[in-house]
């Protein structure tokens, strides 16, 4: 395999390695997905980015078409981060102002927010045991799950799943230790996304996210809607949040309509070329 050129991109430092295959596909395999993402051997992100064209379904078509991988070469259905970082490159290209964008998770809707940033449709939360998924049947907003200090999770389904953990003090927590933990429980079929969050006023969340497949990251853009949609439903905040990652600030609304909408910064940090060795699948 040739060499590919790639963007390293990032929304609060939540970084992807983003590739367009819009015109030559682009299909690395597990072993060359782990070597990408690798921040001592490879180029290092939390997530591999693909852009591909997108299928048309029943007479309409998206503007394109997303693939996520996780550092462990594993695929996810959504990247909420990584879909604003894609939206922002083809709205540059095109000029563009909306984007509809294809994923495993469904389909999107992005627009400009402003300079730099980019908001993002990440469409309805899911409530029910069965859509998240959860092995059984469960109260989503109190599930039955404890690790250490954590316990009474919330759990939402972003187009992947999550469980999100309210304390008093999120600094106390050894997310690094109990994330893998809970990631791995049996009552997620698919594994799990584990957010802890820190209400620190009545529209605003502190929150740390262990990503399923990735570890522990400085923002996640679904993890930060789980939040909102959870912290909204125990009555801890209101519908519009602001939540303050470790990255940086993301403004969450968990409309009405049950979409939820993040909005948030984007920046391209550099550009390169995957060599041939990176991308061979020995």
């Amino acid at each position: 395999m040739s060499t590919r050129p790639f963007l390293k991109m990032h929304g609060l430092g939540n970084d992807f390695v983003v590739v367009d295959a819009r015109d030559e596909p682009f299909a690395p395999g597990v072993a060359a997905r782990r070597r990408i993402a690798d921040r001592r051997f490879g180029v290092g992100c939390d997530q591999l980015v693909i852009l591909e064209p997108a299928p048309r379904e029943n007479g309409q078509g998206a503007d394109l078409a997303l693939r996520f991988y996780n550092p462990d070469g594993g695929e996810a259905e959504a990247c909420g981060n990584g879909t604003r970082c894609a939206a922002a490159l083809i709205m540059a290209e095109t000029g563009a102002a909306s984007l509809n964008i294809r994923t495993l998770g469904g389909l999107l809707r992005a627009e400009a927010a402003g300079p730099g940033r980019v908001s993002v449709d990440m469409g309805e939360a899911k409530t029910g045991w069965r859509e998240i998924p959860l092995a059984r049947e469960m109260n989503t907003l109190h599930l039955d799950l404890a690790a250490g200090p954590l316990r009474d999770p919330v759990a939402t389904g972003m187009g992947n799943p999550h469980a999100t953990f309210f304390v008093e003090d999120i600094g106390a927590i050894d997310i690094a230790t109990l994330g893998p933990k809970l990631e791995h429980d049996p009552l997620f079929p698919a594994r799990a996304n584990i957010g802890v969050a820190q209400v620190t006023g009545p529209d605003s969340l502190r929150l740390r996210v262990w990503e399923r497949g990735a570890g522990l990251t400085m923002a996640c853009g679904s993890g930060a809607c789980a939040a909102t949609v959870a912290a909204a439903r125990r009555g801890l905040t209101g519908r519009k949040v602001t939540l303050d990652l470790d990255g940086g600030t993301l403004k969450v609304e968990w409309r009405e309509d049950g979409h939820v909408v993040m909005t948030g910064p984007v920046a391209t940090a550099f550009t390169g070329e995957l060599s041939a060795d990176l991308l061979d699948d020995a």
